[in-house]
């Protein structure tokens, strides 16, 4: 049996690595912003806001692209659209 051991580019050991913790040698961390109930809810209705008019603009854009027919409809847009395809009373 052949066993390769390869060095890697960190040579400390776990003692080391926990030496330099204690010393305060590791990166600092960055201090954290403080932040009111009025700003979260205020950042909270603008991204909500963004996020709806994201999703009507690609609804708009999705429902143009089917009255082209440019694109495929899944079932749920078969049905709203052509609902006669889905009629059984004829077969």
């Amino acid at each position: 049996m052949l066993l390769l051991v390869v060095p890697c580019g960190n040579n400390t050991m776990g003692a080391e690595t926990e030496t330099k913790e204690k010393h305060g040698e590791e990166t600092p961390r960055p201090t954290p912003t403080t932040l009111t109930q009025d700003q979260f809810l205020s950042w909270k209705r603008h991204k909500d806001a963004a996020e709806s008019a994201r999703k009507a603009e690609a609804s708009r854009k999705r429902a143009e692209d089917i009255a082209a027919g440019t694109v495929q409809m899944n079932g749920r847009e078969l049905f709203l659209h052509e609902p006669w395809v889905f009629d059984d009373s004829r077969f």
